[in-house]
This record gives C-alpha cells, sequence and structure tokens, in this order.
C-alpha cells in the first residue's frame, strides 16, 4: 500500500468511528487555533503592535478591570472573569499556541533522539547497545514529572527550562521502540541487500529503518501529544513554565483554586480546556493505533 492509499485508509477509518472522528476534529481545532493566534502573536511582537495579538479574542486578555471581578459566564464573558477582571475566555485561547509548540517540539525531539540511539543500540549490538540501554533504563526508573523538575529548578523554572526539562526526560520510551523495530528487520533480505550495495549507515539507518517504522511512531506519538500538554499543564500548575501575566492554563487553573467556593469558572474552564485538548489527542491517538495495528479493516 502506497503513502497516500495508507492516508486515505486512514481517514477513511476514522471518519467511520464516532470517537476517532470527535478526536480528529479537537486536534485539527486546537492545532489550527495554535498556528493562526501563536502567527499573530509573533507578529505582533516584531510588528511592536500588541493589539494584533488580540484581534481573533473576545477580549484584550491582559485588560485588567476590576469593576469585572469575578463575573459568572455570562453573554459578555462566556466563561467568566477572575480576580483581575480579566476574560477567562481570551486568556485561555491566547495560552493554547504555548502549549502546541511544547507539545511539538518535545515529541519531535524525543523521536529524533529516539531514533538515533535506538537505531545505533538495535543495529550494532554488544556494549554499545548494553551501554546505551543501560541509560534508557535509568531514565525511564524515574518518573518524568520528578525528573523535569529536577532539571527544570536550575533553570529557574522558566518556560524555556521547562522544555528542555521535558526534551532530556521524554525520549527513552522512542529509543525502546526504535531499537526493537531495528532488531525486527536488521536481519531482512531488503537490509542485506541494502549492504551489499555499499549503502552507507546514514542511508541504511534513514530509509530502510527509520521510515519503515514511521507509521506506529505515528500513532504513538499522537496520543503522546496529549501525555505532553497534561505534563507541561502539572508543571505550569506547580508555577514552572511562563511567567505572569501572560496566561498557561495550568497556571490558570491553579490561580482559581483560592476562589473556586465563589467563582468554579475560574479554575473551571481551564481545566476543561486542558482536558478536552488531551481526549482529543487520546481518541484520535487511540484510533490510529488501532488501524496501524490491523485491529480496524475496512
Amino acid at each position: 500500500m502506497s503513502e497516500s492509499q495508507g492516508l486515505r485508509f486512514m481517514l477513511k477509518a476514522i471518519r467511520r468511528d464516532k470517537g476517532g472522528l470527535v478526536g480528529l476534529v479537537i486536534v485539527i481545532a486546537f492545532l489550527l487555533w495554535s498556528l493562526i493566534q501563536g502567527t499573530l502573536e509573533v507578529l505582533a511582537g516584531y510588528l511592536k503592535r500588541p493589539s494584533l495579538g488580540y484581534m481573533l479574542l473576545p477580549h484584550n486578555p491582559f485588560a485588567l478591570n476590576f469593576q469585572y471581578s469575578l463575573l459568572p459566564p455570562s453573554p459578555q464573558f462566556p466563561f467568566g472573569t477572575n480576580a483581575n477582571g480579566e476574560d477567562i475566555l481570551s486568556r485561555i485561547l491566547y495560552a493554547m499556541p504555548r502549549d502546541a509548540f511544547v507539545a511539538i517540539v518535545v515529541v519531535l525531539s524525543a523521536i529524533a533522539i529516539g531514533a538515533v540511539l535506538g537505531i545505533i543500540s538495535g543495529y550494532f549490538g554488544g556494549i554499545v547497545d548494553e551501554a546505551i540501554m543501560r541509560i534508557t533504563d535509568a531514565f525511564l526508573s524515574l518518573p518524568a514529572l520528578i525528573l523535569v523538575i529536577a532539571i527544570t529548578l536550575p533553570l529557574k523554572a522558566t518556560y524555556l527550562g521547562a522544555i528542555l526539562g521535558l526534551m532530556v526526560v521524554w525520549w527513552p520510551t522512542y529509543a525502546r521502540f526504535f531499537r526493537a523495530q531495528t532488531l525486527k528487520v536488521k536481519n531482512m533480505d531488503f537490509i542485506s541487500a541494502a549492504m551489499l550495495g555499499n549503502v552507507s549507515h546514514v542511508k541504511l539507518f534513514y530509509s530502510y529503518i527509520f521510515l519503515n517504522s514511521i507509521d506506529p511512531i505515528i500513532a504513538y506519538a499522537t496520543l503522546d501529544f496529549g501525555n505532553v500538554i497534561l505534563t507541561y499543564s502539572t508543571l505550569a500548575f506547580l508555577g514552572i513554565g511562563i511567567s505572569p501575566p501572560i496566561p498557561e492554563l495550568g497556571e490558570m487553573a491553579a490561580n482559581g483554586l483560592s476562589g473556586l467556593p465563589q467563582a468554579w469558572w475560574w479554575s473551571v474552564f481551564p481545566g476543561m480546556a486542558i482536558l478536552m485538548i488531551v481526549v482529543g489527542f487520546v481518541l484520535l491517538g487511540d484510533r490510529l493505533q488501532d488501524i496501524v495495528a490491523g485491529r480496524i479493516t475496512y
């Protein structure tokens, strides 16, 4: 089956599955909005016109107006306001591009690092395999969140520090996967034929091993985007990441806890936004894994 036929088959299978279709719609809406809003924010900073970054939002997400403090959901403020009178819906929409950026950077870096280490480990074996796998096991033996916090705190718990921390701890699962794929195919005839043709190691690793592993990796990575967003939101909830007043979903949910009894919307809506994004990636990723594994056929 060609790549275009495989893509058409995936889309056809997802369209026939309600859960997969809901996940696909949520993921596309989240990524498309993040791309548009993120581009506007970058242009606003480059052109020094802050209003450009708010042009698609219901309100200015940084506008302090204490006469609107802790207003419940209404037509004017659909998700209510926080203690500073800021519109919660606008702040959620403004925060989304940063979550999308973190997820994309962390997952792509994990695939790249995991592919290099996993393929080298599986192909060469011996002491190289032992060394790489023991390092991988060391990373996998510790909870990812604890390890990220330990790496991020010396970097002053900044946004960049959180991304670097996640990049450092996120690759081991992908290394294990690529090692398994390499062990599976390295003795096959097409690998032997490539070696007899004096194909370079770089071309052999990329064209014959990496590309033959890409379908299940795409399915797993789609599921993993949700895991990264959830972990990053947890870090923000703990105060690690972007500093106020720039909004972040986890930080907004944490701030709202102080007013939860009398202003439930302050914390609940940012939490629901995180939940919806993660569920979207989980639904889509689960369905893609079923398709790749052959559990769904049409």
